[in-house]
């Protein structure tokens, strides 16, 4: 390597090292950072704020420590790379203790004070001790969703929406209402396979899975209309298995009650349903209404 190419080198690494640093702090100045750039915002449930401190904390420690690292390499390749006319062997250390313990104890701190605070807010998140205001029964099928309104007696069966990249598609998707500022308990089940059930603004998701029944606990605090869908590969249509949320105020949340029990949606709708049998009651009942 010539004399002038190994310092042209370092002196390249180091400027776009300095580059990334800046774009990196640069970000932090960008409208949603404050969220984490995570699609929701502390207010719309009584988690959100919650889940986003912990994800802000988790990659800020995950910079500090990428930013040591790389630092630490970049120093030993400028401080001890091979100098012209250096012929000699460096000095060769057989162990140090203190840097080998530091290996060993810096890691397993960092990983125990993710741990706690993870375990502490996981714990929060999963905790349906609460008595809940209301309780509603989410079943997944392939390839939609059925939301059983239990304390309503009164239920809605989802059909499977065909994506057709035209606009009206998302209105015929099935809607989960949710009355703002009550304690919802959501009992999780699945008909046939594995899915999960998100809805990306509350930043959270729980599995329904046949034979087993989930449950969590949510307060939505903000009014408006939210998107939902299945986060767990569930077959051909998994794609397609999608929702609408709709966060309202206890009248409308009760005039929609009303609604699908004048439509005929009374009851519960069982797990013992294929999903050719629901949407079958599904088209009987709106062809009946027609």
């Amino acid at each position: 390597m010539s004399k002038v190419s190994r310092p042209r080198t370092l002196r390249y690494a180091l400027g776009a090292t300095g580059t990334a640093a800046v774009m990196l702090l640069l970000t932090g100045c960008v409208e949603g950072i404050e969220n984490g750039a995570l699609p929701s915002t502390p207010d719309i449930t009584n988690q959100t704020g919650r889940i986003i401190t912990l994800w802000n904390g988790s990659w800020i420690a995950a910079l500090a420590v990428g930013v040591i690292t790389w630092g630490l390499i970049l120093w030993c390749v400028a401080v001890y790379r091979k100098r012209k006319g250096d012929n000699k062997l460096p000095l060769q250390t057989r162990a140090n203790v203190p840097l080998e313990l530091m290996y060993v104890v810096l890691p397993l701190l960092m990983v125990g004070v993710l741990f706690k605070f993870t375990a502490e807010d996981i714990s929060a998140l999963q905790d349906d001790s609460a008595t809940p205001d209301l309780t509603i029964q989410v079943i997944g099928k392939q390839w939609s969703w059925d939301f059983n309104y239990v304390d309503d007696d009164v239920y809605s069966a989802g059909v499977q929406a065909t994506l057709t990249g035209e606009t009206g598609v998302e209105e015929t998707l099935p809607t989960l209402y949710l009355p703002v500022n009550e304690r919802v308990e959501f009992i999780l089940n699945s008909r046939d396979v594995i899915h999960s059930f998100w809805i990306p603004a509350f930043l959270y998701k729980e599995d329904t899975i046949p034979g087993r029944t989930n449950s969590f606990q949510v307060i939505p605090t903000q009014t408006g209309t939210y998107k939902g869908k299945c986060a767990e590969l569930c077959g051909e249509y998994h794609a397609s298995m999608l929702f609408n949320v709709e966060v309202v105020d206890r009248e409308e949340y009760d005039a929609h009650m009303q609604e699908l029990r004048d439509e005929g949606y009374e009851g519960q709708i069982g797990l013992e349903y294929s999903r050719d049998q629901v949407v079958k009651m599904t088209q009987d009942h709106e062809e009946t209404n027609e």
